[in-house]
């Protein structure tokens, strides 16, 4: 397993379509290996591909809530319940924090690594961390949705 280059904003990379993956090898077990020690080594709770550079529908998900997830060629099938506001960072773009609006309650379809499709319900923070991830693959930055940026440090004065 190898920590990886996390891409920072403005980069090109972050705002384009990534390809499907077709290749269930062990060239993508790397991949995945890699993005799980990238994302815990930068305190993160999701990695998309594009943030390492590679675009590829691929994507992993730790809230440390739920079981850790591997997502390949993820989509969401099916979003209810109220929509919540809530607070969101990008590891592509530290130290920025925003309110995003975004369904409470996911279905989604993708595959694990040996290619075996799977769907998942997932509701909350775990679900807001997933549509994130997702979004990255389609090149859709948090930046895009939000409703009001937050100065942590300010709000934290303030408590």
């Amino acid at each position: 397993m190898a920590i990886r280059e996390i891409v920072m904003h403005p980069n090109e990379v972050l705002e384009v379509e990534c390809d499907p993956v077709k290749d269930f090898n062990k060239d993508l077990h790397q991949l995945l290996d890699d993005m799980f020690e990238t994302m815990y080594a930068a305190d993160g709770v999701g990695l998309a591909a594009p943030q390492i550079g590679i675009r590829k529908q691929v994507a992993v998900v730790d809230t440390r809530e739920e079981d850790a997830l591997e997502l390949i060629n993820p989509t969401i099938v099916k979003s209810s319940g109220k929509a919540e506001i809530d607070l969101e960072g990008c590891l592509s773009f530290p130290g920025l924090y925003g309110e995003v609006e975004r369904p409470y309650t996911i279905t989604l379809k993708a595959q694990n690594r040996f290619g075996k499709e799977f769907k998942l319900k997932a509701e909350g923070f775990f679900a807001r961390a997933i549509q994130h991830e997702i979004d990255h693959l389609h090149g859709v930055l948090f930046t895009e949705k939000v409703i009001r940026y937050v100065d942590l440090e300010q709000e934290g004065e303030r408590e």
